[in-house]
């Protein structure tokens, strides 16, 4: 598949849509942008520079200066804050909570949109992300939203926590989607929500190889439509 086009696919938290994402991503030769470790790495620069999320004058000076870089690896794409390699720092549990948290903030996300726009304006990109097919990319060639119940979804990332040798309650987990849920889907800023014209996908029974697969059939369909 020749073609650069702009893929967009949103949806709540552990629908499934990154782990999809970066195998279609593989699929089509694509570059994958995990549109969320851009807000956790702005997250966690807020930590390292010791920056309340109340202060605008020293997030908007953060923001200024701030460098995010995702970079292809076949193991998973690495994700760096200002020249420093932040993959694994992002995905601990404090800048999970922190990434919510400062995503409703607005000087961040029109900073965090204009640098997603850049990294796909010449096409050939997956997003994943809230607000990819509503905000970032209103026009992207093709929009999925993927959803799946709760217990599914906590139980996704019960197991991801326990491979990495976490142990997390799953009430714990599940509770904190709950609260994820809500704070995505009720903020004021870009909230969660299916484009209207994106294809809805449920992934509570999906395989992500069938999730993949659903996605790239729909895709060559509509090339030959």
């Amino acid at each position: 598949m020749n073609e650069k086009f702009v893929i967009a696919i949103d949806g709540p938290a552990a629908s499934g849509k990154s782990t999809t994402a970066k195998q279609l991503a593989i699929k089509l030769k694509y570059i994958y942008i995990d549109t969320g470790a851009m807000y956790r790495a702005s997250g966690l620069c807020t930590l390292l520079q010791n920056i309340s999320l109340d202060d605008k004058i020293a997030l908007k000076e953060m923001l200024d200066k701030i460098s995010i870089r995702i970079e292809y690896a076949e193991e998973g794409n690495r994700i760096y804050l200002n020249t420093e390699d932040v993959s694994e720092r992002i995905r601990e549990a404090d800048i999970t909570k922190l990434s919510s948290q400062i995503a409703v903030i607005e000087i961040v996300r029109n900073k965090m949109v204009e640098l997603q726009r850049k990294m796909g304006e010449d096409g050939g990109v997956i997003m994943d992300g809230r607000d990819i097919g509503t905000v970032v990319f209103p026009n992207a060639d093709f929009k999925f939203f993927m959803i799946a119940d709760v217990r599914t979804r906590a139980l996704r990332r019960w197991n991801e926590a326990k491979d990495n040798g976490e142990v997390i309650p799953l009430e714990d987990i599940k509770e904190e989607l709950i609260w994820r849920d809500k704070n995505d889907t009720t903020r004021e800023i870009s909230p969660l929500k299916q484009a209207d014209d994106a294809i809805p996908i449920d992934t509570s029974k999906m395989t992500i190889e069938e999730q993949v697969e659903m996605i790239y059939s729909i895709i060559k369909r509509g090339l030959n439509a």
